[in-house]
């Protein structure tokens, strides 16, 4: 039986009426039109579902709908500002972590919700951090360095 749903997605009210134990991830791509967030492997076990609720990373493909009700989601189109990028998302074009782009909006917003929860990460907490989330292309060296330049960043920004 289909249930009213309220989402806030990437700061507006969106309302949907829908199975409530309908992943999130078909919600986003098929209902809103989010296509961003990308179906991988509808198990939970590679990232590329990753999005953002309440700040806290999910996996929108084993995240029913109703888990999501009334919750403040950030997907990869919400996650910069008007007049620019995200520190994450300019740090991934800066250091060429980008390869066939099938992972990188999860990447992205895993790594977003680990600076906001460690701003200043070990290369180990960052590679445990990201355990979750799998590349195809095997990029993981120029995205931990790319997580490393937005944590500088990032750094540089909260003190200045």
């Amino acid at each position: 039986m289909d249930a009213k749903i309220n989402l806030i997605v990437n700061d507006e009210k969106r309302t949907v009426v829908t199975d409530p134990e309908r992943p999130l991830l078909d919600v986003l791509r098929e209902e809103l039109h989010l296509t961003g967030t990308k179906y991988g492997c509808g198990e939970g076990r590679c990232g590329a579902c990753t999005v953002l609720i309440d700040g806290r990373r999910i996996l929108s493909c084993v995240t029913s709908v109703a888990m999501a009700d009334n919750k403040k989601i950030t997907t990869i189109e919400g996650l910069s500002d008007v007049d620019s990028l995200h520190p994450v998302q300019q740090a991934f074009l800066d250091e060429g972590a980008i390869q066939c782009g099938y992972c990188t909006s999860g990447m992205i917003l895993a790594a977003a919700a680990l600076l906001e929860e460690n701003p200043r990460p070990t290369d180990e907490q960052i590679a445990e951090w990201m355990n979750v989330n799998i590349c195809r292309c095997n990029g993981y060296t120029k995205i931990l360095k790319a997580i490393r330049r937005a944590a500088a960043q990032i750094k540089e920004v909260k003190v200045s």
